[in-house]
């Protein structure tokens, strides 16, 4: 890291870091007589602006990170402002040292690592997560178990749900043959939504009520295309509209909950101070699994007029 002062002369910073070896040469931090942060200049200005110019008249102010923030905002300022360092200074705005590209890309790598286990329901937070396949049996299953038990209980919500509908399972053997494809499309669109949130809503300055909004919308177009495309098939293949029209509804819906779940769960946890990680995996299936079941039936109580 290289400091210098807004009156200095660019050739006089040039000439500075003749010989000196540098931990980062992405910016020269620009600091006041009291050694607080005013503005940075690239290394690439740096060189290009004429020797005679003052660092005041060409730098730029630049945010900058607390020395206690969590690495996951250090590597959201640095992809929002398009920075390959960032700053880290005190409660006074005092420079204390620069996040080096190399550190920022340590941090992106982590925090990748680290929802890819989450995402697959493994709770464990430290190093050992990145060794997962090196760590004994009972230590794996620990680490599984705890988001897989509330699937378990999940499932047995979604049978109970199931069981309610028996009268029309046994009356129209049909309709639990697209239990298993409404369920995983359900769970898809919902994977591919908690893919895009768990981090990017930690990363992104777009409001909440935006990003639902987005999402909803995503969602009700999936399912409308699902719902049109297996609307003909169901009807061709069954010879029953009534068949088709539910299942091709059920997908429409359960496209839009799956897409709002997807990210309105990870959003809460955040606002919990809990990491949105936690709200991916096991159990938003199980809320998506649920909701969609019971739509589905819904929707066939209406047409085909069975009660529970």
């Amino acid at each position: 890291m290289h400091r210098a002062r807004p009156d200095d002369r660019v050739a006089a910073v040039r000439e500075g870091l003749a010989g000196r070896e540098l931990d980062d040469t992405e910016i020269v931090c620009v600091v006041d007589d009291n050694d607080k942060l005013v503005g940075i200049l690239s290394f690439a200005e740096l060189f290009r602006l004429p020797g005679e110019t003052r660092l005041h008249d060409v730098m730029r102010s630049s945010p900058a990170v607390l020395a206690s923030e969590d690495q996951e905002k250090i590597a959201s300022i640095a992809l929002h402002f398009g920075l390959n360092s960032v700053p880290v200074v005190d409660n006074g705005r005092r420079l204390l040292g620069v996040v080096p590209a190399k550190a920022l890309l340590q941090i992106l790598r982590h925090e990748h690592v680290e929802d890819i286990h989450r995402l697959a329901g493994i709770r464990r937070e430290t190093s050992m997560a990145r060794r997962a396949l090196d760590i004994p049996p009972m230590r794996r299953a620990r680490d599984r178990l705890p988001w897989l038990i509330v699937g378990l209980i999940g499932s047995m919500l979604a049978t109970f749900v199931m069981s309610r509908f028996e009268g029309a399972l046994n009356e129209k053997l049909a309709l639990a043959f697209f239990v298993p494809g409404l369920v995983y499309l359900a769970d898809a669109i919902g994977t591919q939504t908690e893919a895009v949130a768990v981090r990017g809503i930690s990363l992104s300055h777009i409001g909440i009520t935006r990003m639902l909004a987005g999402e909803l919308r995503t969602g009700l177009i999936i399912g409308l295309v699902l719902g049109g495309l297996t609307f003909p098939a169901v009807w061709l293949a069954f010879g029953d509209a009534q068949l088709a029209f539910a299942v091709s509804i059920t997908l429409f819906v359960a496209g839009g909950l799956a897409t709002t779940i997807g990210l309105a769960l990870p959003w809460l946890l955040t606002k919990l101070k809990r990491d949105p990680a936690f709200g991916s995996g096991p159990l938003a299936t199980v809320i998506q699994d649920v909701l969609t079941l019971l739509t589905y039936f819904a929707i066939v109580s209406l047409l085909y007029g069975h009660g529970t």
